[in-house]
């Protein structure tokens, strides 16, 4: 199955499929694809940024155009891949307010798992989906952003019960959540929590002590995991050096990234780079 709306004037495209045909799987490839993947039949295997990601099935995953994406073809997933033209996550944050949680988080990609009564609900709205590529007119676009954006609310909403933040006041909630959109915004330049702090018009310490309250990472653990995370994205999929790995994510000396990363991961990035070699 792959259905497909695309928009030569928007030059927006949203897919529906289940990556049982060529062309679907070529998606995988394509650059600037925001992905959600449901594991609705089974369990599925997938690789995401090079390491291997087991999903329960009925758990749904939740992955940026940045994402590297690797699974067999007939893995037992339905996906909702579309482009920013369709549906800016950035542009449309005060809609869903799912940017810095299910998007863009800081982290490696979002797991959501779907109880029996949102198992029913995801159930109705792709059947909604499939229904809507049956009728072509001039509003089938918008009639599927409008899907869409039911779909992201309801996301938002199972992904904010269980996050370590679900009892914070909103406004300290909100403020969690625009932290992980800026790290994600400036990781590469803003290595120090002050300079987030500066963005926020808040001290370090009452980051520091926000997090610690929602029993989140540390505010420095956040921006250290994101750079690892590009990093190690980095030396999996590009033939840059270490050295200039590490100047692209805003270090001035070579030595410098090659410390970072060895605290971080417990193996220098050439070294890393040198296994993945050697396992492939």
């Amino acid at each position: 199955m792959k259905l497909t709306y695309d928009s030569v004037k928007e030059e927006s495209t949203f897919t529906l499929t289940n990556f049982s045909c060529g062309p679907a799987m070529q998606l995988l490839d394509r650059k600037g694809l925001y992905k959600i993947l449901w594991a609705k039949n089974k369990p599925a295997s997938i690789v995401v940024d090079g390491y291997r990601l087991a999903v329960e099935k009925n758990q749904v995953v939740f992955c940026t155009p940045l994402n590297i994406i690797e699974m067999e073809k007939d893995v037992g997933m339905v996906a909702i891949v579309f482009n920013r033209e369709f549906y800016c996550i950035r542009d449309h944050d005060a809609e869903v307010s799912c940017n810095g949680f299910l998007f863009f988080g800081s982290s490696l990609p979002p797991v959501v798992t779907l109880c029996e009564k949102d198992i029913r609900s995801f159930e109705a709205m792709f059947l909604m989906f499939q229904e809507e590529f049956e009728t072509k007119d001039d509003i089938q676009g918008e009639m599927l952003r409008v899907l869409l954006k039911r779909l992201l609310i309801k996301a938002a909403r199972l992904i904010k019960d269980t996050s370590p933040e679900a009892n914070l006041p909103k406004p300290q909630f909100d403020l969690v959540r625009q932290y992980h959109i800026l790290v994600e915004q400036h990781f590469k330049e803003k290595h120090a929590v002050a300079d987030y702090a500066a963005l926020l018009y808040k001290s370090p310490k009452t980051l520091s002590n926000l997090f610690k309250k929602a029993g989140d990472a540390s505010p420095l653990k956040i921006i250290n995991e994101r750079i690892v995370l590009e990093a190690k994205r980095l030396l999996f999929y590009s033939d840059k050096t270490a050295e200039e790995i590490g100047y692209e994510l805003g270090f001035n000396e070579a030595a410098h990234f090659s410390k970072f990363f060895k605290k971080q991961v417990g193996t220098p990035p050439a070294t890393f780079k040198k296994g993945l070699s050697l396992s492939n």
